[in-house]
């Protein structure tokens, strides 16, 4: 049953949210785990681009853990992080849960130049068991799942650089944070390999809030299912929608600057910034702001996949911005179907990339929305100016 499948992912979800505090809690621990991505792994779009061990980790746990529960789901788990992490000492190994805590913590202490209690440490959480209360909601999933036409696309810490950064500030009239550790999420999204159609997606948000007594952070997590008539979302601690006038929209401070100037004639002054594409779409989801929209193609499928799937389950969706706007100019009165022109999972996007770190970007940009009419003013505004 699906039901099966959605608690485990909601079970993983979890234990990569204690794994991904543990490492932030004990900083001459964090200061052991980070290194900086070079080459085909960096992100162009930023001048320092990091990975942790705990990305490693959290990714390489997901997948081992899966393939327990469904032999042969492995080779279709898919991710950001590159399992290959260099010691101090120049030596590159290849980090792989192993079948015993033990033989795990011994693996990770070669990683970690010989630290040995910090080995330990994370060992004993990529092998605990983690259980969430199970949603009420799963009850309303009521179909089977073919595991065998399943993939997943998993970020282990979308937002890495304000995971690093640490830190937590106001948030916005609108209830979003620009930065901070509030927007580094785990994003765990499953697609039909067929298809390429997402059909599942988990949001965990390990530093939702902090207790400023003990200084200790809580998360939370929401999930979304959609499959043929079914569509299903669920979170663990709603939020509620702030109720301001005219569209808001949430994008990157560098996003470019005419984008921006031909927008606020539909959005005023509710143009937002924040950091983390997993948590831009967040933010959509929880109904906070009206939609993300980014003109270059500088996020992957492993950002998207979850969020699109949890934004269908709304009557949302994610649609690429380069293949939306041809279809305005070539029709009248928004007659194009958004959902022809959605993001795909099972392939590239287009069959020439650079390099094979860009071999899943999603190219042309994207546009996250739940309301299909403000999808289609958003598209109109940017059309009338000619900008894309």
């Amino acid at each position: 049953m699906a039901t099966k499948f959605i608690q485990a992912l909601l079970d993983l979800s979890e234990k990569a949210a204690n794994l991904a505090r543990i490492v932030r809690a004990e900083q001459s621990l964090f200061e052991l785990l980070v290194q900086e991505k070079t080459g085909e792994d960096k992100n162009k779009r930023f001048v320092e681009d990091f990975k942790t061990l705990g990305d490693v980790l959290i990714q390489e746990m997901i997948r081992h853990d899966l393939n327990q529960e469904y032999p042969g789901l492995r080779e279709y788990v898919f991710g950001e992080e590159s399992n290959k992490f260099t010691n101090t000492l120049g030596e590159s190994i290849v980090v792989e849960i192993q079948e015993t805590q033990q033989e795990t913590c011994q693996l990770l202490t070669k990683v970690l130049d010989g630290n040995s209690q910090a080995a330990s440490l994370l060992a004993n959480s990529v092998h605990q068991s983690v259980h969430v209360m199970p949603s009420p909601e799963c009850a309303d999933v009521q179909c089977e799942m073919d595991v065998n036409n399943i993939g997943i696309w998993i970020d282990p810490i979308d937002g890495t650089a304000e995971y690093i950064r640490g830190g937590v500030e106001e948030p916005s009239p609108d209830g979003i944070y620009q930065n901070g550790l509030p927007c580094a999420v785990i994003l765990i999204g499953a697609f039909l390999r067929q298809t390429g159609e997402p059909i599942f997606g988990v949001i965990n948000q390990p530093f939702s809030q902090l207790d400023k007594t003990s200084n200790i952070w809580s998360g939370r997590h929401l999930w979304g299912f959609c499959q043929q008539d079914i569509r299903v979302f669920a979170t663990s601690n709603p939020i509620i929608p702030k109720t301001c006038k005219g569209i808001g929209l949430i994008m990157s401070k560098s996003e470019d600057e005419q984008i921006k100037e031909c927008l606020v004639p539909i959005t005023g002054d509710r143009q937002v910034y924040a950091s983390g594409a997993g948590y831009k779409m967040l933010c959509v989801i929880e109904g906070l702001i009206d939609g993300y929209i980014l003109s270059k193609g500088s996020t992957f499928k492993w950002d998207t996949c979850a969020p699109h799937a949890i934004l269908k389950a709304l009557g949302g969706g994610i649609i690429r911005l380069d293949k939306c706007l041809e279809s305005v100019k070539s029709t009248e009165n928004n007659t194009f179907d958004l959902d022809k022109v959605c993001i795909e999972y099972h392939k590239p996007d287009t069959p020439e990339y650079s390099t094979e770190g860009q071999k899943w970007c999603n190219t042309g940009g994207m546009l996250a929305y739940i309301n299909r009419e403000v999808a289609y003013q958003i598209l109109n505004a940017l059309c009338k100016n000619e900008i894309i």
